[in-house]
């Protein structure tokens, strides 16, 4: 299974931005309506569903969106690599 990348944005009076739960929440929705429209099983579809699903329920969860807003408020761009390394729940956040 690929990574999911998410890059939040931070907010100001300009740019409406979007946090970690908020994207991870979209990935979601997106997957889950696509899972519904097709009629045979997407096993990476289904995996990649788990997966946001698993992170969105996880302690780390919390942590991470903290600790990336406030990354965000300093002006450093972030990304979050939700992935799985050997069926294990693997969450990287990395600042670019």
């Amino acid at each position: 299974m690929d990574s999911i990348n998410l890059e939040p944005d931070y907010s100001n009076n300009e740019i409406p931005g979007k946090c970690i739960k908020c994207l991870a929440e979209q990935e979601l929705n997106d997957c889950l309506r696509e899972l519904l429209r097709d009629e045979k099983d997407d096993i990476k579809l289904q995996e990649k569903y788990k997966m946001i699903i698993n992170f969105l329920q996880s302690p780390e969860s919390k942590k991470l969106r903290i600790e990336s807003e406030r990354l965000l408020a300093e002006g450093k761009k972030v990304v979050l690599r939700l992935s799985q390394v050997n069926g294990v729940p693997e969450y990287k956040l990395e600042v670019e």
